[in-house]
């Protein structure tokens, strides 16, 4: 079961005043839904909220909804954060059974760039998505998907075919899906600073006759 437990209060009334006085009263407003009940306005205390938030395994992880007696298991869909003091404002959570099969997204992480000699002789990462849709038990979302970089050379191209995927868990992406890619410094690029060197050099040149004379 889930690390995570969130106490949640109820809240009888809804719409922008009733979520303003419950920020007030030191609560993150919230919606629980999913399954085949109706959504439910709910609400946590604010010091409980962030310190399941800033643990790194609220959002897109199994956790338990708890009120009162009850408990429930829950996604963290989407948690909302005030745009000037940064501190959680809204959040959404979604009804699961503890082994349902879940879609949800999963962060992508590129290790070993060091050991690419693509990367090595100045090419860049490009990334084209940095989480992957998986499917998999809710009980058993992985932390994140990780790719090896080691040999990746310049015009290499990572695949969604290309991942190591854990035991249970299957990528919800076509397999030709390009995660990321290695690309070499543009034969534009080369010839603006080729440019850039011969004025430089023409510059200095001028300077010189400058003078001598």
């Amino acid at each position: 079961m889930a690390d995570i437990v969130l106490n949640v209060e109820v809240r009888e009334k809804t719409g922008t005043g009733a979520a303003r006085d419950a920020r007030r009263a030191g609560l993150v407003p919230g919606v629980l839904y999913g399954g085949d009940k109706d959504p439910v306005a709910i609400s946590v205390k604010m010091n409980e909220f962030k310190k399941a938030l800033y643990t790194g395994k609220l959002l897109g992880h199994l956790v338990t909804l708890k009120y009162g007696k009850e408990t429930q298991p829950v996604i963290a869909k989407a948690v909302d954060m005030h745009p000037v003091s940064d501190i959680p404002w809204h959040f959404d959570l979604y009804r699961v059974d503890e082994h349902q099969q879940i879609k949800i997204e999963v962060p992508l992480h590129f290790t070993n760039q060091d050991a690419s000699p693509g990367l090595k002789r100045g090419g860049t990462l490009n990334v084209a998505l940095h989480t992957v849709t998986v499917s998999c038990a809710a009980d058993h979302i992985p932390e994140e998907l990780v790719f090896d970089l080691t040999g990746k050379e310049i015009g290499d191209s990572i695949r969604v075919s290309d991942l190591k995927m854990p035991a249970n868990v299957e990528a919800a992406l076509a397999a030709d899906v390009t995660l990321a890619s290695i690309a070499g410094v543009s034969s534009q690029t080369e010839e603006d600073e080729a440019a850039d060197a011969a004025t430089s050099e023409a510059a200095a040149e001028g300077g010189e006759e400058g003078g001598e004379a």
